[in-house]
């Protein structure tokens, strides 16, 4: 038997909860239904909001609100032609309900058609009495679209409705940021600083932004100002003690990274940072401790291995270095940093056919940085094999076509292999790119720099460019 919902003293929730847990259906206005799949949708308990609708609408069958929150989940769920059926149903019944347009604007997103769903979130905007959350779809819609200004606006409008809306400020930030207008962002923070002088979300990111263009007293302050605002926001904490750090005061930074572990659980960054810390300040043994901790707390974090393993490595112990990347990589064989730092270390202990191998791996898993080519080239030289060498530098150059001392290397590799014709290509756009650093060509390849064959390339190089 169905029973009304003044029969049940308690929450909606509790009540459908217990509702669901017997055999008795009880009754509930279409606003409690409403309510009640809300709290679910917003908890991502999908199946229990699931059943409040089908409930919901056998109760109540004509209710538009319920059935567009029936839309909402199908859309989530991405069953998008059911909902697109259902909403042509809505809209003869219902035409200028702006939710309609918002669902429909939801499964065009879905869709990546970005432009499409904000022309129907503008036509929701004209019909709308509640705009901001509408601005902040579309400022969604356009940070898919990498359209980074118009997002920018849409989510100011969002805090110009509601200065306590974080999220939307913190989109805002990071417009500013993609756009690389720090200066602009400063701007921002502080005006609204000046009507929420309270806010350790904002003196927070302000912070950042003066750390962004290295005005660290600037910074500091701003973080200090986060800190009295909210004396448990870890996040200010940890900021300073990186600005701390950028400044030499090493202790003072241990200090900071340090209150972020007594306010909340650790964190493998703090361990990190404090390891880092200790480090600088010559304090080995404590150094050490924070890295492994590090690596204890998460596992997978690639900076702990690496810290612990550059730290080893920069104590001239390569042995040790290599057990611990040896280490970083059974646990993640698909990080190009580790197989760079393990080829660096092989080819320190002079196993050159290991560092090739390692540069190899780091390269096919996309590290394309000028100091990888250019030192496995050197490990492949010095296993004699001056084919390699050479395809590593060619390959290097389209990546770097610009760089000189790459041109200069490939130069000394051809005439190695006795290949003039290239070489005299190679020499003279390496020329061509930057004349000062010829004295790489001499110093590394020294049999071949003083040739009548270089000095006439030189000579000619240096006439033509007057």
């Amino acid at each position: 038997m169905a029973l009304e919902s003044n029969e049940r003293p308690g929450r909606p929730i509790a009540k459908f909860e217990s509702m669901l847990k017997t055999d008795d259906v009880y009754f509930f206005d279409a606003e409690d239904f409403e309510d009640i799949i809300h709290h679910y949708l917003n908890n991502g308990k999908i199946a229990l909001a699931k059943k409040a609708i089908k409930i919901g609408l056998q109760q109540h069958p004509d209710s538009t609100e319920l059935k567009l929150l029936d839309v909402e989940v199908l859309v989530f769920e991405n069953n998008l032609d059911q909902a697109e059926e259902l909403l042509d149903k809505l809209q003869l019944l219902d035409a200028n309900n702006e939710e309609i347009y918002i669902q429909r604007a939801n499964i065009y997103s879905k869709k990546d058609n970005h432009e499409a769903a904000i022309v129907l979130l503008q036509k929701a905007l004209l019909l709308s009495d509640n705009a901001f959350d509408i601005h902040s779809l579309m400022g969604m819609e356009y940070l898919f679209m990498d359209d980074f200004k118009l997002a920018k606006e849409n989510f100011m409008k969002c805090v110009s409705f509601d200065e306590q809306d974080y999220s939307s400020l913190y989109n805002v930030i990071y417009c500013f940021e993609f756009l690389e207008d720090f200066d602009g962002a400063i701007l921002y923070l502080n005006d609204y600083l000046d009507r929420n002088p309270y806010c350790e979300v904002a003196w927070h990111q302000l912070g950042k932004q003066y750390f962004e263009k290295r005005l660290f007293k600037e910074a500091l302050a701003a973080f200090d100002f986060a800190i009295i605002s909210d004396d448990t926001f870890i996040g200010a904490y940890f900021e300073k003690g990186k600005v701390l750090e950028k400044l030499g005061k090493y202790e003072d930074a241990i200090e900071n990274y340090e209150t972020t572990i007594n306010i909340e659980d650790p964190t493998s960054h703090a361990y990190l940072r404090i390891g880092k810390c200790h480090e600088k300040l010559n304090n080995d043994d404590m150094a050490k401790y924070y890295y492994y901790q590090t690596v204890h707390e998460d596992p997978l974090l690639d900076k702990g291995w690496l810290a612990i393993t550059d730290f080893y490595f920069q104590k001239r112990d390569a042995k040790k270095a290599l057990y611990y990347i040896n280490k970083a990589l059974n646990i993640d064989g698909e990080n190009p940093l580790y197989w760079k730092k393990c080829a660096q270390i092989n080819a320190t202990l002079k196993d050159f056919h290991k560092a090739d191998y390692a540069y190899k791996q780091a390269v096919d898993l996309g590290n394309y940085e000028l100091d990888t080519w250019l030192k496995w080239s050197k490990v492949t030289y010095k296993n004699k094999d001056l084919g390699a060498s050479i395809q590593i530098l060619t390959q290097g150059k389209e990546f770097y076509p610009e760089n000189a001392k790459l041109q200069y290397l490939l130069a000394g590799y051809q005439l190695l292999a006795e290949d003039p014709i290239n070489a005299r290509i190679t020499l003279m756009d390496a020329l061509k790119l930057d004349i000062e650093k010829l004295f790489i060509f001499e110093e590394e390849f020294p049999q071949f720099a003083e040739t009548e064959w270089a000095l006439n390339i030189i000579s000619h190089i240096k006439k033509t460019s007057r």
